[in-house]
């Protein structure tokens, strides 16, 4: 098993490769304009640093989101695009899980990522690896009361929602993470058949998840002026 895994729905270009058994390299960038600029030479970078071609890699992982959508819609095509042209299957990750499992915690927590909007998108943790609800979307304010906060969203609001409340875990995605989240699903059997019927806990197909509509709008139609 050669894992490729990239994330692009936060600030956080990154990308990774996983053996089955542990990383072999790892490549962040953050910066929230240049996804598209980036991401291809992330993964090239991860290729060479593990001494790998991408005609070694049997399976794609993208983050899904939740994200903007300029930014999630690049990772997504990316992976539908290398899974095509190299004949692999490609899978999808929420990105809050990704979060989750780079945190490394065991007690129930909350991931927020930034929604911009002043919003944020948030999901409800029993550990590392069980989400219990979520993706959602919400502002700061309204995110549930008590229990500890990770990720990048919840540090930029620290002032709304507390900061005794923020723990000390990675704050975006890494691609790290979440290829050994994914690594740990993929060995299990008929995967694909589950994760194509919908009912995967961990895995879905690449597509994203958008919780809300694009900033961009069609425009109206012009009025009509009168005579």
């Amino acid at each position: 098993m050669l894992v490729l895994a990239f994330d692009t729905a936060t600030p956080a270009v990154t990308a990774a490769l996983h053996d089955g058994e542990r990383v072999l390299a790892e490549s962040t960038t953050v910066d929230a304009r240049r996804h598209g600029e980036l991401l291809v030479p992330t993964i090239e970078t991860v290729l060479r640093e593990a001494g790998a071609t991408l005609a070694d890699v049997t399976v794609v992982v993208a983050g899904a989101g939740p994200g903007p959508y300029t930014g999630l819609r690049v990772g997504l095509m990316t992976a539908q695009a290398l899974a095509t042209s190299l004949g692999v299957p490609a899978y999808g990750v929420c990105t809050l899980d990704a979060v989750a499992y780079g945190s490394g915690l065991s007690e129930p927590f909350l991931v927020a990522t930034d929604a911009r909007r002043k919003e944020v998108f948030w999901g409800h943790y029993e550990d590392m690896r069980t989400r219990l609800s979520g993706p959602a979307v919400s502002r700061p304010h309204d995110l549930p009361a008590d229990l500890p906060l990770v990720g990048a969203g919840a540090r930029m609001y620290a002032e709304v929602v507390g900061a005794s409340r923020l723990l000390d875990a990675p704050e975006y995605p890494f691609a790290g993470a979440l290829a050994s989240l994914a690594a740990e699903q993929l060995g299990e059997p008929d995967v694909r058949e589950v994760v194509e019927s919908g009912t995967h806990p961990v895995l879905s197909l690449p597509r994203p998840v958008y919780l809300r509509r694009p900033d961009a709008q069609v425009p109206a139609a012009p009025k009509k002026v009168g005579t």
